[in-house]
């Protein structure tokens, strides 16, 4: 999320990062530093999610937060789920390094010091993003400051975890939403270092560790015709072509169901000689529909040798970036869902997998030459909404938020919701809603996608934001 994408996105998110050590044959965990295995009978489903994904040489992971590694369940599900992490937010420029060349790596390191112990891979998310930056990356800062800082970045934090990081998202979420294909968006990397800040950030990952995983990872880039996976299609391309070091590409994979060509996409960016992860899935819905999109994703991946991984952003709907949609395996109180059987059978049908990815491309001594959703038809009954704002997260300089919109007796068709900042804070990324900001005032509208409401039920929008964590009173109008 990085999204995050925020979530990625978002603030999403989003946001990653796994180690992948194809071990044909192998019925257990995998990891960068130690590999556990299971005996199975011959012919033996596996009962959970990491130990199915194994069987036929690929990871299934998890997002995970520390600020929830206090509840023994949700680290219990961790544990036995899973065989693979990404950190969910810990690992973003922001929170590591606050101040400049100061380094927070504290709860970063308890998330990938727990996943090594156990033998899980893990991912790294992410190295260059232009949401959840310090306040010290500025717009005053020169091309050659701005250059030398992300440089000193990426060398110090993935230093820091070299051999026990399997791939790192290098740059995520860097094409713009809509637009002509290879379109960046406008961010302070693409107005200080141009559109060759890619790969210059690709180069200097290589440079610090030569053999970890590097990877491109985006949001909406999950249809194999959209402007925007061309574009990001297209730069994997000419990077392969001009030895620019690249291993993979992440689809975040934030929807309600996947495109019909999403298997076609998969295979697309394979045929490039790069793997494919599915780095941030979260499916809205619920029964057996959601079930059925979670298995065909699931069955796109495990159908492309070089799809090599599934991570689900989080394990429980109750802290879900997208918590409205229960988009998540596992319901508010890790019960198991439909959707979860489902992609377990789909994992324990997979075949195995005997093509095990090459090694870390290299990186020749040469110098350098996130969404659109599908909208829905509105009702044309209105009501009244309310909403609530919670923080999720908090680093020093910054902040995520979840926004809870709720329908009251009647549904809502189109929604806005306010609020004023008490101290200054500022937004650095919105997902799931469209904002407009004057001075300290904010106001939300609801996306093309989720504007309509049940009478009773919710959605929800996120953001990251700079300054102290705050929780505004918010006021919700519908037409």
């Amino acid at each position: 999320m990085g999204e995050i994408s925020p979530p990625a996105d978002g603030g999403r998110r989003r946001h990653a990062g796994t180690r992948r050590l194809l071990i044909a044959g192998a019925l257990g965990v995998l990891g960068t530093v130690t590999a556990l295995s299971t005996s199975l009978p011959a012919g033996a489903a596996a009962g959970t999610l990491g130990a199915a994904a194994a069987q036929s040489g690929r990871y299934f992971g998890t997002a995970i937060a520390a600020g929830h590694l206090n509840d023994s369940t949700y680290v219990a599900t961790w544990d036995r789920e899973f065989n693979s992490v990404t950190a969910e937010n810990e690992m973003k420029w922001g929170p590591i390094e606050p101040s400049r060349n100061s380094f927070n790596w504290g709860s970063a390191d308890q998330i990938v010091n727990h996943a090594v112990s156990k033998g899980m891979k893990v991912r790294g998310h992410t190295l260059v993003w232009h949401a959840q930056l310090p306040s010290w990356i500025n717009t005053n800062m020169s091309a050659s400051d701005l250059r030398s800082a992300m440089t000193n970045h990426i060398t110090q934090v993935m230093n820091h975890y070299k051999g026990k990081v399997y791939a790192w998202d290098v740059v995520n979420e860097a094409f713009a939403d809509g637009g002509s294909v290879g379109s960046l968006r406008s961010s302070i990397f693409t107005q200080k270092l141009g559109n060759g800040f890619i790969e210059e950030a690709f180069r200097a990952a290589r440079a610090a560790d030569p053999n970890v995983k590097l990877c491109y990872n985006d949001y909406n880039i999950d249809d194999a015709n959209a402007n925007k996976t061309r574009g990001v299609y297209n730069m994997v391309k000419d990077f392969k072509a001009r030895g620019v070091p690249i291993d993979c590409v992440g689809l975040q994979s934030h929807f309600g169901n996947p495109p019909s060509n999403y298997q076609q996409n998969i295979a697309q960016f394979a045929a490039l000689g790069v793997d494919v992860q599915i780095t941030e899935l979260d499916v809205g819905g619920s029964g057996s529909t959601q079930a059925d999109a979670y298995r065909r994703v699931t069955q796109a991946c495990t159908a492309v040798p070089r799809c090599t991984g599934i991570t689900v952003w989080g394990i429980t709907d109750k802290w879900s970036w997208r918590s409205g949609d229960t988009p998540l395996l596992f319901d508010g109180n890790f019960n198991k869902k439909q959707a979860y059987t489902a992609v377990l059978d789909a994992l324990n049908a997979a075949t195995p997998n005997t093509s095990p990815s090459p090694t870390t491309s290299p990186s020749p001594n040469t110098s350098p030459s996130p969404r659109t959703s599908p909208s829905v038809t509105p009702s044309p009954v209105t009501g009244a909404c309310s909403a609530t704002i919670e923080t999720t997260n908090s680093w020093p300089g910054g902040f995520q938020s979840t926004v809870t919109v709720r329908a009251g007796s009647s549904a809502v068709n189109g929604w806005t919701v306010k609020w004023t900042w008490p101290g200054g804070q500022t937004i650095s990324s919105l997902w799931s809603g469209e904002q407009s900001v004057s001075g300290s005032s904010v106001t939300v509208r609801n996306a093309p996608y989720n504007g309509s409401i049940a009478a009773g039920s919710s959605t929800t929008f996120g953001f990251t934001a700079n300054g102290s964590a705050a929780t505004p009173s918010v006021t919700c109008t519908s037409p």
